[in-house]
């Protein structure tokens, strides 16, 4: 190694900013990251500096730069955007005996800036030595992905009971009890939102001396899968992958998406295809519940998002009959996908100013034969599981009085390598999808026109023509 990486405490230190530029104002956002006291010497500044300066959390001077201008500090940026004046304050600044990093000069560099994952006060710090910036940043996006966003509070918690946990448990205890903390049911309940509970956990198990004996029950996490592109998984269901010791998915989820899991992970394949369920619901519930009682930590694996179109209200029911924790962590669904993918929003002012989801079957995989009624006159529809029904659908549309030549757009598999999308008709999208050979895994998405009466209105209002009129 060329550089020594290490931590700079800034605790009731300064640290000196000479520049009032933009580059001086990247240096300043991320030392403001820390506690130090931050001084900007320039004649000017910009205006996201002066706002800092408003607010009171920077120090601007504007005399003269001189060697007592950085002397003590704990460190110096030297930022103008002038490389002649930077070497020139660069002199100045060795001067007083601090260290110092210029702009875009690493041969004047005492320091250089790593790339930070920032869970305070977990930091990673990523540095290359100037070779390969690029580089640094990929891996900082590697570990922003492995690293849950709620770590840094955990840890913080974890470092105020660090001296209760002295105080009640034996020496040769601590050691087991901070695993414990840190792999198991503390730390799980924190990062699915119960921090209370986690805490609570925590306390009792100082209180009682040590880390209690291994757990009996695991937990559920209900994992959106997304569309099908891994990379649009969240940085929680990522997380929730790599740490489960058993994943039951279903036929719409990508081979991709698998494999951001651990590899000694167990995978139970539990598709359900219409018309042939195999894994009925309540045998899935069952062997997640099953597997979560014998202490593994599951995860149930849906394509798009659990809460929508995902049979997660009987699995959070046999959950909760149990007593299992369970979370849910939420996915992008299909009609969000669509509608990126497209450019299309699914809402826009004056067209359409409110949305419908529906599906095309019901809960005992029936034909859903009243799709009139979600035809909202200004609203998005998107129909889900509907390519079966595609003839159905549009009949009964067109027979509630909505033009056959009404627009619509089918998308299907959307974010896989085999999407596609087209745009049709109302009276030929049955013959369209045939034409595309699309079943089981498109939408049907169409805009009902603001000014639509349905024919059922007009029926259940013939004898009040001024309510139809209105």
């Amino acid at each position: 190694m060329k550089s020594f990486p290490m931590f700079i405490r800034t605790t009731n230190r300064r640290v000196v900013v000479a520049g009032g530029g933009e580059q001086a104002a990247q240096k300043t956002r991320l030392i403001l990251k820390t506690d130090a006291q931050i001084e900007i010497l320039a004649p000017e500044l910009d205006d996201e500096l002066n706002a800092l300066v408003v607010e009171g959390r920077i120090i601007h001077k504007t005399g003269p730069i001189r060697e007592t201008s950085f002397r003590g500090a704990a460190m110096a940026f030297i930022a103008t955007g002038c490389p002649g004046l930077d070497a020139s304050l660069h002199a100045i600044a060795k001067a007083a005996d601090v260290p110092v990093n210029v702009v875009d000069q690493p041969d004047l560099c005492d320091l250089t800036t790593p790339s930070i994952v920032d869970r305070d006060p977990v930091v990673v710090a990523i540095g290359t030595e100037g070779a390969a910036p690029v580089l640094a940043r990929r891996i900082k996006t590697q570990m922003e992905q492995a690293l849950s966003p709620s770590l840094g509070s955990f840890a913080a918690l974890a470092g105020r009971l660090r001296p209760a946990v002295a105080a009640r448990v034996p020496r040769e205890g601590r050691r087991a009890f901070w695993a414990w903390a840190f792999n198991e049911t503390p730390w799980q309940a924190h990062k699915r939102g119960a921090e209370r509970e986690g805490a609570k956990q925590l306390k009792d198990a100082i209180d009682a001396g040590g880390a209690p004996k291994a757990a009996t029950t695991g937990s559920i996490a209900l994992v959106g899968a997304g569309p099908g592109a891994r990379d649009l998984l969240t940085l929680r269901a990522v997380e929730r992958l790599q740490e489960a010791d058993v994943i039951f998915y279903d036929r719409l989820v990508d081979p991709q998406v698998l494999e951001l899991a651990r590899r000694d992970a167990e995978r139970v394949f539990v598709g359900k295809v219409v018309g042939a369920h195999a894994w009925p619901q309540d045998r899935i519930c069952e062997v997640v519940v099953a597997a979560a009682k014998q202490g593994q930590r599951v995860v149930r694996l849906k394509s798009g998002d659990p809460m929508i179109f995902g049979r997660a209200a009987e699995e959070i029911e046999a959950a909760q009959k149990a007593d299992i924790p369970i979370e849910v962590v939420p996915g992008v669904t299909a009609a969000i996908a669509a509608s990126s993918m497209l450019l299309d929003p699914l809402t826009a002012r004056g067209e359409a100013d409110a949305l419908t989801l529906c599906t095309g079957h019901s809960k005992d995989g029936s034909v859903s034969t009243d799709w009139v009624r979600n035809a909202t006159p200004g609203a998005k529809l998107v129909i889900y599981m509907g390519m079966g029904e595609a003839p159905r659908i549009a009949e009964q549309l067109i027979n509630d009085g909505i033009r056959a030549d009404l627009s619509v757009t089918i998308a299907a598999d959307v974010s896989k390598d085999g999407q596609q999308a087209f745009d049709t008709n109302l009276s030929r999208m049955a013959a369209d999808i045939d034409d595309h050979s699309i079943n089981g895994c498109g939408l049907i998405m169409m805009t009902i026109p603001k000014d639509h009466v349905s024919n059922r209105f007009v029926a259940e209002h013939k004898n009040n023509p001024t309510n139809v009129a209105g």
